[in-house]
């Protein structure tokens, strides 16, 4: 009879409810209720500012309007920072990360390495990339920095530490970017000083080889030299041909033929000089104004080398991206998770929802095979 009356309750009994509902919520009872440690939640806020760099959200404008921007860039560079490998290995110098969160306090089901074996750096980065988020607001350009710990002065210290990881990061960024775009003007005042150097000294030696200082100018001279000797040479025949026609006889006549051959000879030894041959100050010309473009050309170069040093060197210290904070790490003095109430209830819903489709089907599998 007894064992009528327990295979009679057993039919009633309703397996998919208790598997599907009664007990995933049970476990979530225990767990939440017994198991789940509390978590610390540290917050801080930031945000990165530059004076050279245009914003367009709200809080960009009004910062720009007191002569600062939101420096998107660095902003990006110090959230992907926060959660990477390099600034866990800073703020995990003494294993005190690893301890942290391998307290025999905290649950078996929320430690780091709960088995006790040696966990790797990688396993510690991906299980501490779970307790570490940087959420940025591009509508107000702040970051919020929050740390989950099982401690709240462990929540609050990783937290500042990040934070000032995050600020020498920035800073880092700024020495390179002001090192960097000195070093290059500084290389093109050099590259410019040489070539002006050089220049200047192929014009020198070309003056020295050629006895030319400017072939323009003595040109000019030679030519003047040229006109006075031909004046001469003029007012010779011209006197010449009077004497042959009046005093045929004249012993001026022989003297004066001797000047107007002379002349003549001065008169094309000049016009050799400056132009016809290849000692000529023309032939000279070309290639001295090649030599005086060059030098122009290399000084204009070192001036502006020179001025673009000097703006590098005044934006270098201008273009300043730095942290500042808005909210400082705070400590916690409640643990805000788990949250143990959503979390049953939660497990009872989804235990229901699954329990209901679950139940609909095997009814149409029933129908089906009848």
């Amino acid at each position: 009879m007894n064992r009528e009356k327990l295979s009679n309750l057993l039919k009633k009994v309703d397996w998919l409810f208790l598997l599907t509902v009664m007990l995933p919520t049970s476990l979530a009872i225990i767990y939440y209720g017994l198991l789940a440690s509390d978590v610390y939640i540290s917050e801080s806020r930031f945000v990165i500012r530059s004076p050279e760099k245009p914003a367009s959200s709200g809080l960009g404008m009004i910062l720009k309007t007191a002569g600062f921007a939101n420096a998107g860039d660095e902003t990006q560079a110090a959230k992907f920072f926060i959660g990477s490998r390099d600034a866990l290995a800073a703020i995990n110098r003494n294993e005190e990360v690893s301890r942290s969160y391998a307290s025999p306090s905290i649950s078996i089901f929320d430690r780091f390495n709960p088995l006790g074996s040696s966990g790797s750096f990688e396993d510690l980065h991906k299980y501490f990339g779970d307790k570490v988020s940087a959420d940025f607001d591009s509508g107000s350009t702040i970051t919020t920095l929050s740390v989950r710990a099982y401690n709240p002065n462990d929540a609050q210290r990783f937290n500042r530490e990040l934070l000032e990881q995050s600020e020498g990061l920035v800073n880092r960024l700024n020495q390179r970017g002001r090192k960097d775009l000195i070093e290059y003007a500084e290389t093109e005042v050099r590259e410019a000083q040489q070539q002006a150097g050089e220049a200047a000294a192929r014009l020198a030696q070309y003056r020295n080889s050629t006895g030319v200082v400017d072939p323009q100018q003595q040109a000019t001279v030679q030519l003047q030299m040229i006109s006075k000797l031909q004046d001469q040479l003029i007012a010779t025949r011209n006197q010449l041909a009077q004497l042959q026609a009046s005093v045929p006889d004249n012993p001026q006549i022989p003297s004066l033929r001797t000047q107007i051959a002379s002349l003549s000879a001065e008169i094309a030894r000049g016009q050799g000089q400056v132009a016809g041959d290849r000692s000529s100050l023309s032939a000279k010309a070309a290639r001295y104004e090649r030599l005086v473009l060059d030098n122009d050309m290399a000084s204009k170069r070192l001036g502006a080398a020179m001025t673009a040093l000097q703006e590098a060197r005044s934006e270098a210290l201008h273009q300043q991206a730095y942290v500042e904070r808005i909210a400082q790490p705070n400590l916690p003095d409640k643990a805000l998770e788990p949250r143990r109430m959503r979390g049953i209830f939660a497990a009872l819903a989804l235990g229901l929802i699954a329990w209901g489709v679950l139940s609909m089907l095997l009814a149409g599998v029933r129908e089906h095979r009848e």
